[in-house]
């Protein structure tokens, strides 16, 4: 908790810096919207020195998903740094074969772009379908889908009360997406279990 409170003041303090001459004009801090905060304080937090950076905000190395626990597992190193109830596909059992078929992915990716426009909060797209997954697509005549993130809620009404609701993506709270949007760097070794 103290680590987030640590992050949460230096971003608002930096971010608000940042802004210089624009931290006491109300119109200027009208226009900055939610996403404009994350996405500024993403970037203020990858401009850090790596002593600040390190001793603030750990950086995950690798992400762990355990479709039958529900759970995802952000990592520095071997150390587990948070973990994460999840939702994913509306079909969760077995692994993702075809566009359209509701599963998540089983295997290794990883993270291979960031979508601060996401129609889903924030997202981290994961490099679905690799080549294993194309080639199996290929043996098998289908087309394997893609488009597989992590990402926050819906930006458009949807049934959220059910256990899994996305099309094959695995989905945290707005509020924890932007902590993992925060400590997941692009090349992200991500790892999908059963």
């Amino acid at each position: 908790m103290e680590f987030l409170k640590a992050r949460n003041n230096l971003i608002s303090r930096g971010l608000m810096n940042v802004l210089g001459a624009w931290k006491d004009d109300k119109s200027m801090r009208a226009v900055l919207n939610k996403r404009d905060f994350i996405t500024g304080a993403a970037a203020l937090c990858a401009a850090l020195p790596s002593s600040a950076n390190a001793s603030v905000l750990p950086t995950t190395t690798s992400i762990v998903v355990e479709k039958g626990k529900r759970r995802m597992t952000l990592f520095a190193g071997k150390t587990a740094i948070k973990t994460f109830r999840i939702r994913l596909g509306f079909a969760p059992r077995g692994t993702k074969r075809v566009r359209g078929d509701g599963r998540t992915p089983e295997g290794e990716y990883f993270i291979d772009r960031r979508n601060p426009d996401s129609a889903f909060h924030l997202s981290l797209g994961i490099n679905y379908p690799n080549r294993s997954d194309l080639a199996r697509a290929r043996r098998n005549g289908t087309d394997p889908g893609g488009d597989i993130f992590i990402h926050g809620g819906p930006k458009r009404p949807i049934d959220r009360t059910k256990p899994d609701w996305t099309a094959g993506c695995i989905a945290v709270s707005d509020r924890e997406m932007e902590e993992i949007w925060a400590m997941v760097p692009l090349g992200t070794r991500i790892k999908i279990l059963r």
